[in-house]
């Protein structure tokens, strides 16, 4: 019985310890889901509700950033949030957040005069996921120094 609990043991330490491209892979994995939440929304707000594209945009933008957040702060961060939902830190995601949509747009503007506008689309994305992920890691969710005793 202590085998198995060694290797839960070092499987949980595994997973605290895991490399940058872990947390890169899980924050990708994060997006990929919020960009189907983000798409639903805005579907659902601009087809059914019938807000404006800027307005169906901005509010599942918004959603979509909210649920980014919690899944980051409990899954790929969750060593450097200790597994804490904070308002700071929200508005501090939200607005790294825009950092990457900033980044996107000018990507895709620019790259849409050297390349087919999908091609620069892909190329926005991946600039955006560096933007928001840098930010994430290193601003956001930085590790944080220890607490001494309470």
């Amino acid at each position: 019985m202590d085998r198995p609990s060694r290797l839960v043991d070092r499987l949980i330490a595994a997973w605290h310890d895991r490399a940058l491209f872990l947390k890169a892979a899980s924050f990708a994995i994060v997006g990929v889901v919020n960009s189907a939440v983000d798409f639903g929304v805005f579907s659902f707000a601009y087809y059914y509700l019938g807000l404006s594209i800027i307005a169906a945009n901005i509010m599942s933008w918004g959603v979509a950033v909210s649920g980014s957040y919690v899944m980051n702060a409990l899954t790929t961060f969750d060593r450097e949030s200790g597994r804490e939902l904070r308002l700071k830190s929200y508005f501090s995601f939200a607005l790294s957040q825009v950092a990457g949509l900033v980044a996107n747009t000018a990507t895709v503007l620019i790259a849409s005069y050297l390349v087919p506008v999908l091609v620069g689309k892909l190329v926005a994305i991946g600039v955006s996921f560096l933007v928001n992920f840098s930010l994430s890691h290193f601003v956001v969710f930085r590790k944080r120094p220890e607490a001494g005793p309470r």
